[in-house]
């Protein structure tokens, strides 16, 4: 593997030089394919155009992160911004490299949880809006438009993620492969009209699995934090390395939003039936309240406090979107009745 490490080094100092003037296109790629954005961006821009694509997002891209930390527990792939350092292969020849505020990274690097993520949520959305255009105009051009687009988006997410010095490239193309097989996978499977209790399961069964998982490697002598220690000393900019990169972040982020999915539909099973122009109110204000919500600084003392609140504000996003937007709206532009 060292080989393929040193190659992926060098080919990301020869992305970086030759792509130096995109900058900010790459650093926007990496933005959008973060796997909070899946939550925050992607699902409810989904839900109000068609309910069961926006629940099958959610659902697709917290069992896709949380797959995603089990195998970076596993594999225990390194990061190329910490291991050109930590190899101490380039001491005569180094590589001219830039890291950048979301470069560092906390956890294991391989799969890459971008790649993945945005393999399987953006497959949700494409495959949902493709079936949508078939069935409309009968145009098997205009239903192959959609994954034309999905798969512009999955290269310059996982180009990204080399540029940055996040992943290596072999890490990005594994990354890609799992997104898409468990796109197609769990996309046939979306609970979407299940009982509270199946999601309480669900997200439960998400934290003690990977609890159990991390204290049973633990027991056999695994580090499962090794990387956030080289994360800290290879950094440029110690600001740089924030909590909610670290492993346990996406865990309480994963079942946080499944436990917040099944709230959402045990209070209002079904939701409301709005017209377009309420559901684009919808999007708006719930757009600009899950903004604040992301904002809203969280403390990391101590940090079983910090995952707490990292748990309840993905929790609460499924209730945004789904139950208090609406239901404000609905409340707001509802015709009286006539006696």
């Amino acid at each position: 593997m060292e080989a393929i490490y040193v190659q992926g080094i060098w080919v990301a100092e020869a992305f970086q030089s030759k792509t130096r003037e995109y900058e900010d296109f790459w650093l926007f790629a990496t933005h959008i394919g973060d796997p909070k954005a899946a939550f925050l961006i992607v699902f409810p821009l989904a839900f109000y155009v068609h309910r069961r694509t926006g629940v099958a997002v959610v659902w697709v891209a917290a069992l896709s992160e949380w797959l995603n930390l089990v195998f970076k527990w596993i594999l225990f792939g390194p990061r190329p911004y910490w291991w050109v350092d930590e190899s101490r292969l380039f001491l005569k020849n180094k590589p001219q490299l830039q890291q950048f505020q979301c470069t560092c990274e906390t956890g294991p690097g391989s799969p890459s949880g971008h790649a993945m993520i945005t393999g399987a949520a953006w497959w949700v959305v494409a495959s949902s809006l493709s079936s949508f255009l078939r069935s409309r105009t009968g145009s098997k051009l205009l239903a192959a438009v959609p994954f034309l687009v999905y798969s512009v988006l999955l290269a310059a997410v996982s180009l990204s993620r080399i540029f940055i010095l996040a992943h290596f490239p072999h890490q990005v193309v594994a990354g890609i492969l799992a997104g898409v097989m468990l796109g197609v996978l769990l996309n046939r499977t979306v609970p979407e009209w299940r009982s509270l209790v199946f999601f309480l399961c669900s997200s439960m069964a998400l934290l003690l699995g990977a609890l159990l998982m991390y204290t049973g490697l633990e027991q056999f002598g695994i580090d499962l934090s090794w990387s956030i220690s080289l994360a800290k000393r290879w950094c440029s900019k110690s600001e740089w390395v924030r909590m909610d990169t670290a492993p346990f972040s996406s865990l309480t982020r994963d079942a946080g939003s499944l436990l917040g999915l099944g709230l959402a539909q045990f209070w209002k099973p079904g939701g409301w039936t709005l017209p377009w122009v309420p559901k684009t109110l919808c999007l708006a204000l719930s757009s600009l309240a899950l903004f604040h919500i992301s904002q809203f600084p969280l403390p990391t003392v101590p940090p079983l406090l910090f995952y707490s609140l990292f748990f309840l504000r993905y929790a609460i996003v499924p209730q945004v979107v789904m139950v208090v937007v609406p239901g404000l709206v609905h409340l707001l532009t509802a015709k009286p009745k006539r006696d």
